[in-house]
């Protein structure tokens, strides 16, 4: 039977279909550390998520390691680097939450700029008999600057042709046969926006790409969307931008120390705050448990996965 260590904890459904087939150390719990010294010499694969990750010191413990399968699109917790260093492949769950993370974003920009849910809590409030709320922005035949134009930055491309939008994006080059515009400079981009939504992969490569001078550049009537990574935004120089009202709002479904949100942005109407849901609906985080279990069977028969990073 297999030796698997779990990281940490996805869905009971999963937990136990992962139990019934292998055995499973669950990193998670009281004694992990002992628990990975009992254990070194055993484990042949790694289980874990875009959240938990996977580090060079962890791997490094583990002389027989062959294999890391991840649950979700995002891999900037697991050092790819050192499982490379070692041939250890690498497996996440792509594709298969295109639509959910999109319709979230797609979401998040109307949530954002018609105030929805800052009416919800203004009705609730019982606040409507005595007063008003202020005029919203339009969303329909709006500039929408996507940063990250992989799969998921197409699908919410898509999304926007519904409204009549007009669609630009950045990418290190542009993509190609794209039909939309692209813009390698980033400032310019944004400058151009009414929306700019992130959609890039988390990592070194794009910390704090949104800096000051992106915020400023989409400016006082600009609206930013995040459902990438919280490592992407400088998200002290966006608390800054938002209470000096050089940025028009936010919706935001990631943050840097996640689940830690500053209590600035949790005071401001003009922002609105997820917890990290962009794949959270049944449909698709079935849809990815099918795939990790299929990235799983792969590699322990043929020693290949299927979506290697």
């Amino acid at each position: 039977m297999t030796c698997i260590l779990q990281i940490g904890p996805l869905t009971e459904r999963f937990n136990r279909g992962l139990a019934a087939e292998h055995e499973v150390l669950r990193f998670w719990e009281e004694g992990a550390d002992v628990l990975v010294a009992q254990h070194a010499q055993r484990i042949d694969v790694v289980v874990t998520s875009g959240r938990f990750g996977c580090t060079a010191a962890l791997i490094e413990q583990i002389p027989n390691l062959r294999a890391i399968i991840s649950f979700g699109v995002g891999y900037d917790a697991i050092d790819v680097a050192a499982a490379r260093a070692r041939n250890i492949p690498v497996s996440n769950t792509p594709d298969v939450l295109n639509d959910c993370v999109a319709d979230l974003a797609f979401g998040l920009i109307i949530d954002t700029a018609r105030q929805m849910s800052r009416a919800d809590r203004f009705v609730r409030a019982g606040k409507w008999p005595s007063a008003g709320l202020p005029l919203a922005k339009q969303v329909s035949g709006k500039r929408l600057g996507i940063v990250g134009l992989g799969r998921i930055g197409e699908t919410v491309a898509k999304r926007s042709s519904g409204f009549d939008m007009e669609v630009r994006y950045h990418n290190r080059r542009p993509v190609e046969g794209s039909g939309y515009g692209y813009e390698s400079d980033l400032v310019e981009l944004a400058t151009w926006s009414d929306f700019l939504v992130l959609t890039c992969p988390g990592g070194e490569s794009t910390r704090h790409l949104i800096n000051r001078s992106v915020l400023d550049a989409l400016g006082s009537k600009g609206i930013l969307i995040n459902v990438s990574r919280g490592s992407v935004v400088d998200e002290p120089a966006l608390v800054e931008a938002l209470t000096e009202g050089r940025l028009g709002g936010a919706g935001l479904d990631v943050y840097a120390h996640e689940p830690k949100v500053p209590q600035a942005l949790i005071d401001m109407p003009n922002v609105v705050l997820l917890p990290h849901i962009g794949s959270a609906t049944e449909e698709t985080r079935l849809a990815m448990e099918e795939l990790l279990f299929a990235n799983l069977r792969a590699f322990l028969e043929r020693g290949e996965v299927l979506t290697a990073v």
